[in-house]
């Protein structure tokens, strides 16, 4: 299987720009750096959560459990799946990507993990909010359709993205 190096590379390019910035100006990047740790303070929780999934999920659940609820033959139950784990998930969206590709390397189908992605645009905590401002008929209709497009936008993924 062939390495990708994509992050290391990213890691590189960001520090040789943070060193470039830094002789250029010192006080503003000194500035971005702090903010960069304020944020990277923020979502190690996260972090560490979806880790943790990862861990669990390589040492407990093998190929085949996985195949069967979200790869090739997974059928309704990995939509539904897909779409109510969109919905339930929390938090910047970047740190699930570790456990999404870990799923995909499993053997996830990419249509499902497209459909998850789309799926957290809903977010359970803000409904209220939404139905405060807009009415219950605009909130239902909204999230409706945002369930409707993540299984729509999945299912093209899918057949754009054959394996």
């Amino acid at each position: 299987m062939k390495k990708n190096h994509s992050g290391l590379v990213m890691l590189g390019v960001v520090a040789l720009l943070y060193l470039v910035l830094g002789i250029l100006h010192p006080d503003k990047t000194v500035s971005a750096l702090w903010a960069s740790l304020g944020v990277l303070k923020m979502i190690i929780p996260i972090l560490l959560l979806v880790f943790f999934l990862m861990a669990l999920l390589n040492a407990y659940i093998d190929e085949k459990a996985i195949s069967s609820y979200i790869g090739e033959e997974s059928g309704i139950k990995g939509w539904f799946l897909a779409l109510f784990g969109g919905i339930l998930s929390h938090g910047p969206g970047y740190v699930w990507y570790p456990l999404l590709q870990n799923l995909r390397e499993q053997g996830a189908k990419d249509g499902l993990i497209v459909a998850f992605i789309y799926a957290r645009a809903i977010k359970i905590p803000w409904i209220p909010l939404m139905v405060t401002y807009f009415g219950w008929s605009f909130t239902l209709f909204y999230t409706f359709w945002v369930v409707v497009g993540a299984w729509v936008q999945g299912i093209v993924a899918q057949r754009l993205l054959r394996k």
